[in-house]
């Protein structure tokens, strides 16, 4: 269930740990998706996985392995697993920027929507996007993904503030065809 033709998606451990800090420290990579934009030590980015990525019983974390060369090229998440009212928010960066435009995160997304419907049984999911992340804004409709509301000017980048994108997908408006390549 958890891998698609040219991806796999595997459980994060703190080994991972070096790779997602290249990524987290990558302004370009973190640009469109993390709101607090900052370097950080190798120790900082330990913790941070340890605790926030591996330690939370409400969150669950996937390497995105491109099943070729079995190189990781990103990371996807479930957080705030909330069981009782089938709710999660999802996340998801290619840190490999070779990997950019090529049909990989919505690939990588495609398996988690999957997961998070037909194995969970998640009633709800929701994510955040930046306003001019406007790639991200059109995978998240193809896989379809509703707006539900916008964090007006919350994002503060290159000295302007921008709007948050709030969407959500219901499970009876997924479709798995949505998700195939």
């Amino acid at each position: 269930m958890l891998k698609s033709e040219r991806v796999r998606l595997r459980k994060m451990t703190i080994d991972d740990a070096k790779q997602y800090h290249r990524w987290r420290n990558d302004l370009d990579v973190m640009k469109t998706t993390n709101p607090y934009l900052d370097v950080y030590t190798l120790e900082e980015t330990e913790k941070f996985v340890e605790k926030v990525m591996l330690g939370s019983p409400h969150s669950k974390s996937y390497i995105i392995v491109d099943r070729e060369s079995n190189e990781a090229i990103g990371v996807t998440s479930l957080i705030g697993i909330d069981m009782k009212n089938r709710n999660a928010e999802c996340i998801i960066d290619i840190g490999d920027k070779d990997y950019w435009g090529k049909g990989y995160g919505r690939e990588a997304f495609g398996l988690l929507l999957a997961y998070s419907f037909l194995e969970m049984n998640l009633h709800r999911l929701n994510l955040q996007v930046f306003e001019f992340n406007t790639a991200a804004l059109q995978l998240y409709e193809k896989l379809g993904f509703t707006r539900e509301g916008i964090k007006r000017e919350a994002v503060y980048r290159n000295g302007e503030y921008f709007d948050i994108v709030q969407m959500s997908l219901l499970k009876r408006d997924y479709s798995l065809d949505t998700t195939r390549i």
